[in-house]
């Protein structure tokens, strides 16, 4: 059974860069995928969500450092390991670069073997047993499992510990069918004398809460509910 092969997002607004970059990778056994400018690249990085970026400091649009930013503070993509590329030797800008979660710092003109080693190092080290995803987002709702926490739109929202763990279990496979028998065992156990229609209660109040977001839990009617994603 063959390995996955990892895909590396390379974003440069030089043609020359991405070029050489993309040749080396794809020569060392990754997938790699080309941003020209910033909006793109993070765009890319949020659909994509690749094995790591090697990101340009100066791009049209938008800078290396704002998307920098905009990665490492979305639950989804902060765990994106990035190594940042520029003409620029500036200390303060490795310094701010580090500070915001960059995980190596290239300058031009650089050795594409040594950043392609540099590549396969931070790989390396991040190797191992899958993590255990802590957040998970539909829409506007993002759960915070290990924090047992719920936002939408940026904003927490207070839910009473049934309310969080239907919420929970409709997460854990978005698009499939619960029954209300599923989820009351699930929530309060499979021993329990609550009725079938308390499901019912707690997803109400949890419609509610959640507001507008609301939209991506359905009933199906006769048989329970799910997550549309």
């Amino acid at each position: 059974m063959s390995a996955l092969i990892q895909q590396i997002l390379v974003a440069d607004d030089e043609e020359d860069v991405v070029k050489l970059v993309s040749q080396n990778l794809t020569a060392a056994g990754y997938q790699v995928t080309h941003a020209s400018d910033g909006r793109e690249a993070l765009e890319k990085a949020r659909k994509n969500e690749p094995a790591l970026m090697v990101l340009d400091l100066m791009m049209p649009h938008m800078s290396g450092t704002d998307v920098l930013r905009a990665l490492k503070s979305e639950p989804r993509t902060a765990h994106i390991p990035i190594i940042m590329l520029t003409a620029r030797k500036d200390e303060v800008d490795r310094i701010v670069s580090l500070e915001l979660g960059a995980d190596d710092y290239v300058t031009k003109p650089f050795s594409p073997r040594e950043l392609t080693l540099r590549v396969k190092s931070i790989l390396s080290r991040r190797t191992g047993p899958a993590p255990v995803v802590r957040y998970s987002s539909v829409g506007d709702i993002i759960l915070d499992l290990d924090g047992h926490e719920v936002k939408v739109k940026g904003k927490r929202v207070d839910l009473t510990a049934a309310e969080f763990k239907l919420l929970a279990a409709l997460f854990r496979q978005p698009g499939r069918v619960f029954s209300r028998d599923e989820l009351v065992g699930i929530v309060w156990g499979a021993e329990t004398e609550i009725e079938i229609r308390t499901v019912d209660t707690h997803l109400r109040r949890l419609r509610d809460k959640l507001g507008s977001a609301a939209e991506h839990i359905q009933t199906v009617r006769g048989f329970g509910y799910r997550l549309d994603a």
